[in-house]
């Protein structure tokens, strides 16, 4: 079989439950509906931290967070490790990147004056823009594209809500930009008989949240029926210090989103404008899937469609990201389809994104790098293993922001088929749900004395899961 191309496109805090193909009536996403319909959907796809470096470096390394160096936003990868774009470009392939790759810091406290800094990552085309503004001060491919068309980047107050903003056009969004890039590569590499990878890595819908005027306002029509956030008041009284502060702002970051000053009016809003920014990545996707077909790629294409983590969207009194573990923060869209190597399907199997890069080496046949600590489910897609993958998923957050100073958040959880545990490590308070009797996470039995066994039972699986992490590196050269 000829060896398949790759079209990585990795959104950035998207819910999984964003897309109709995971049962939202509201947003409009045909084109990724479609992939899901014709790919492999994954119910039970989970980031293995909350945050994005974290999750970046372990999903391009096949290895945990702490595990690869990138425990945190701000830190640097260390240069020993190897990304899977670094393994298929020593393996013939011609790799290209369009967005943020956000591996190391990236602003001028940094010591970054250009791009963020690189380690030997194999991508041959690298057209960074960490974001769309200005923000940290270094090179951003996207601005130049914008001068180069005489368009200054802008975003609008919106005088209904402080918190939504209006975007710039589609025609000049940062968005399709990435997926221009991406057509760009694609069209570039057709007949030339060298297999490529290429990693879309968009920024939204990441805030602030500002999608075009033109996206926001079906949603502005129907706003009174947009759902207001899952949220029970005196739900966080059993909830973390840093949980309750970040609920009220406290912290300068959160306290562009204070959940306990906002309206209902305004809790609407801003989803229906996150859901505006989603409607705009299906059709940029739809952009990329048609050169795909239009350059007679696609059949041999393997397109995946994931992002790095979720997004609270006012869940539980909490917006953007953080130590939270909920679903809405945790478990991300998965779909993967090559219509030459595998039949379509949908998965409930617990996967974890960190066993993507041994997936895809398992699927193109080439050996895995021996620091990896993924599991590849390639067998699950091609059919020749049960719908089983994993009994559990593990996800951490030590300290991964900026803002919890004293004490420092750290923070792990996970994850059963029924049960799901969070030791919040530095506070007395830690989570239990069970998932269930209480799939909304509303009902916190850390404390609960009938819960006893299944807390203890969780905590040891939570302490394995934690030792599986140990670096398999330096490998062993001897018997002793």
């Amino acid at each position: 079989m000829e060896t398949p191309n790759i079209l990585w496109i990795c959104t950035d805090q998207q819910r999984f439950d964003t897309l109709g193909c995971y049962g939202n009536s509201f947003v409009t996403t045909p084109n990724i509906n479609q992939l899901a319909r014709e790919g492999a959907l994954f119910r039970n796809a989970f980031c293995q931290s909350p945050v994005c470096t974290p999750s970046r470096g372990s999903f391009l390394t096949g290895r945990y967070p702490t595990t690869c160096g990138t425990r945190q936003n701000g830190a640097r990868i260390p240069d020993s490790e190897v990304l899977i774009s670094r393994i298929l470009h020593d393996n013939g392939y011609r790799c290209g990147l369009a967005g943020k790759l956000h591996l190391s810091a990236c602003s001028p406290e940094s010591g970054c004056t250009e791009v963020e800094r690189r380690i030997n990552d194999g991508y041959d085309e690298f057209h960074w823009s960490h974001d769309p503004t200005s923000l940290w001060g270094c090179h951003n491919e996207y601005s130049a594209w914008l001068n180069q068309k005489g368009v200054r980047f802008d975003t609008l107050d919106r005088p209904d809500s402080p918190w939504v903003q209006t975007g710039m056009p589609e025609e000049h969004h940062q968005t399709a930009w990435c997926a221009e890039k991406a057509v760009d590569f694609i069209r570039s590499c057709t007949g030339r008989g060298t297999p490529w990878l290429f990693s879309v890595n968009i920024f939204d819908p990441h805030h602030p949240f500002d999608p075009p005027s033109d996206y926001l306002a079906p949603y502005l029509e129907k706003l009174d029926e947009v759902p207001l956030p899952n949220y029970t008041p005196g739900e966080l009284k059993d909830k973390s210090t840093w949980h309750r502060e970040d609920s009220s702002g406290a912290y300068g970051h959160r306290g562009l989103y204070p959940f306990t000053e906002m309206s209902d009016g305004n809790h609407r809003l801003v989803r229906a404008a996150y859901w505006a920014m989603c409607d705009l990545i299906d059709v940029q996707v739809g952009r990329m899937l048609q050169a795909l077909e239009q350059t007679g790629q696609a059949d041999n294409t393997i397109v995946i469609f994931t992002s790095d983590h979720g997004e609270m969207l006012g869940d539980h009194g909490v917006y953007l990201k953080g130590h939270y573990f909920y679903e809405c923060a945790v478990n991300v869209p998965l779909i993967i389809r090559w219509p030459r190597g595998f039949e379509a399907g949908e998965y409930q199997s617990f996967v974890e994104l960190v066993d993507l890069p041994q997936t895809l080496l398992d699927l193109i046949g080439l050996e895995h790098h021996p620091g990896m600590q993924g599991k590849s489910f390639a067998g699950i897609l091609k059919g020749v293993q049960p719908d089983y993958h994993r009994s559990s998923v593990y996800c951490e957050y030590y300290n991964a922001m900026p803002w919890h100073k004293e004490p420092p958040a750290w923070s792990t959880m996970v994850r059963d088929e029924r049960f799901k545990i969070v030791q919040h490590h530095t506070d007395s308070v830690g989570e239990l749900y069970d998932l269930m009797k209480d799939p909304y996470e509303q009902a916190n039995l850390w404390f609960d004395p009938a819960s006893i066994e299944e807390k203890v039972r969780m905590l040891e699986l939570m302490a394995c899961r934690m030792s599986l992490t140990a670096d398999p590196l330096p490998v062993r050269t001897g018997p002793w």
